[in-house]
């Protein structure tokens, strides 16, 4: 006996009225996934932290707050999402807007990274936001600090808890033989905006800068460099190693992240672990934006893709190029973070110790276990968006990066101390 037989028999007496609708309840119960998935559809709103005033992200996040991807992309998931993009200056406001529950998604660098690990945060590394940022030790043009041991007894703006006064006390282990400022008579003010940090009130001598900041400050102000975060002179410096810009200063080399530098950068892309529990397919969908966004950008004019940012940066095409050619999201053309990337956050941790930021480093299995809930997501992500790059890509010797096997395949990362 057949279906259609078996529902003629069972429906004796009951009105047509009941057949179709019957007959409609198991159309739909059989139909496939379109009415499913309609049924399935979540709203939901959610918070982007950004930092537009740095480097990479800039670009990329303009890319997809301009083409909607994110929204895009989650749609295909089964989302009708609303974005709430937000600007803030530097990391820590962000943090402290992360940390409270304030927001879902968020972009800072190693220094305040390692912070939360260390104090155990819920918080999950999705990919690598930018890196490879260059920050240079600035003074005004007519100053008499012309290299790092001018410094003692003087005053130098640094974004303090964030990457530049980590930069500055890597410059100055190396260089000087002591991560401390206030070893050396340095007397360190915290600059909240890297504006201010470029502008250099009265009172300061110096200041770390951000490259965008350094180029507008240079451009406007006549604000000189002394020294930059990839172990080379700027053109104000004087001193054992020569004048002028472009020397390679020596002791750079016996950093642990030569030949990235004093300081090996890297911000990533976080959110908790809740979301990554919760909307899984979302956190994918913000992947593929991010990766989407990359890949558009990496082949065009880098003074083109500068200008995305030009509110911000506020640089001309041919200076906003030298910030995008610096970061390694544009080298690699791909956001997916790596062996390598995570390396930079343990190597990190042990120069925090010595500049008295933490008490202690982070483990390899502290390291691990920030990315390992998001590896799932992030690997979703590759699968959807072409794959790029392969294995082998993934470990190329000779890559101007640092570089390793991906988040999702952190059981293959060397056991590190």
């Amino acid at each position: 006996m057949d279906s259609k037989q078996r529902i003629n028999q069972s429906t004796s007496g009951i009105s047509r009225r009941h057949i179709l609708t019957a007959a409609g309840a198991a159309a739909a119960a059989l139909s496939g996934p379109a009415l499913v998935h309609a049924q399935a559809r979540k709203a939901m709103t959610v918070s982007v932290g950004r930092q537009p005033w740095a480097a990479g992200n800039s670009p990329v996040t303009a890319y997809m707050m301009n083409n909607k991807t994110f929204e895009k992309f989650a749609s295909e998931s089964g989302y009708d999402l609303t974005v709430d993009y937000r600007d803030y200056p530097s990391a820590a406001p962000m943090v402290e807007a992360f940390v409270s529950g304030n927001l879902h998604f968020g972009m800072w660098g190693n220094t305040p990274i390692v912070r939360l690990l260390a104090q155990n945060q819920p918080i999950q590394l999705l990919t690598v936001g930018e890196g490879h940022f260059r920050f240079v030790l600035a003074t005004r043009k007519d100053s008499p600090i012309r290299n790092i041991a001018d410094l003692k007894g003087k005053t130098v703006g640094a974004l303090l808890g964030g990457d530049p006064y980590n930069v500055l006390s890597q410059m100055l282990r190396l260089e000087m033989g002591n991560p401390d400022p206030k070893a050396l008579g340095i007397n360190v003010v915290n600059t909240p905006t890297q504006a201010q940090a470029a502008a250099m009130p009265t009172g300061m001598d110096a200041a770390i800068v951000i490259h965008p900041a350094f180029l507008k400050a240079q451009a406007e102000l006549g604000t000189v460099g002394i020294m930059n975060s990839f172990g080379f002179t700027e053109s104000h410096y004087k001193g054992p190693a020569g004048e002028g810009a472009g020397i390679l200063l020596p002791n750079v080399k016996k950093s642990a992240f030569f030949p990235d530098g004093y300081y090996l950068h890297r911000s990533f892309w976080i959110c908790s672990p809740k979301m990554i529990q919760s909307d899984p397919r979302l956190v994918t969908a913000f992947i593929q934006a991010q990766q989407d966004a990359v890949a558009a950008l990496t082949p065009m004019d880098k003074g083109q893709v500068s200008q995305l940012a030009l509110k911000y940066w506020e640089l001309a095409p041919a200076l906003g190029a030298k910030v995008v050619a610096d970061d390694v999201l544009f080298t690699r053309g791909w956001c997916w973070p790596t062996e390598g990337d995570a390396t930079a956050l343990l190597e990190t941790s042990k120069t925090m110790v010595d500049g008295k930021l933490i008490a202690k480093p982070l483990t390899w299995a502290q390291v691990k276990g920030g990315f390992a809930e998001g590896a799932a997501s992030a690997k979703a992500a590759y699968d959807k968006t072409g794959s790029k790059p392969d294995i082998a890509g993934f470990q190329a010797k000779d890559a101007a990066d640092l570089r390793g096997l991906p988040s999702w395949m952190s059981d293959r990362w060397v056991e590190r101390t």
